[in-house]
């Protein structure tokens, strides 16, 4: 991360995750019941420019997320809407009738990380093929 204090704006409370240990060069955050340490790199970019194509869309291939309940994702979409946040893969639902049918989007925190949240409606159909 650029900066912890945008981290924390960010993460905690954009995103609602509690914050846990931290330290001037680092803090914990549980990102949706999983460990997620925000280090402090001021002169690191999280974007390096590199996309794959997924369902025709470009996905950034730096990224990290977290599957979510379907009805917390819409909750989420919607406040990150709410907030102005520019979508780089907006919020729908991608494979269509197709296994591993999913809602999902992609977007960015402050230092460029790319971020995807993902549902199920048949949690399931997580790993199908």
């Amino acid at each position: 991360m650029r900066d912890l204090g945008e981290a924390r704006a960010f993460y905690g409370g954009l995103l609602g995750c509690p914050e846990g240990r931290s330290s001037d060069e680092w803090v914990d955050f549980d990102f949706f019941g999983h460990q997620i340490v925000a280090h402090l790199s001021p002169n690191e970019s999280g974007y390096k420019g590199h996309n794959s194509d997924v369902d025709g869309e470009a996905v950034p291939v730096r990224h990290f997320g977290a599957i979510l309940p379907m009805e917390l994702w819409r909750k989420l979409a919607a406040r990150l809407g709410a907030h102005g946040v520019d979508f780089l893969l907006a919020p729908a639902i991608r494979f269509e009738g197709q296994p591993g049918e999913q809602a999902a989007f992609i977007f960015r925190d402050p230092s460029g990380n790319a971020i995807e949240f993902k549902a199920f409606h048949d949690e399931s159909a997580i790993f199908a093929r």
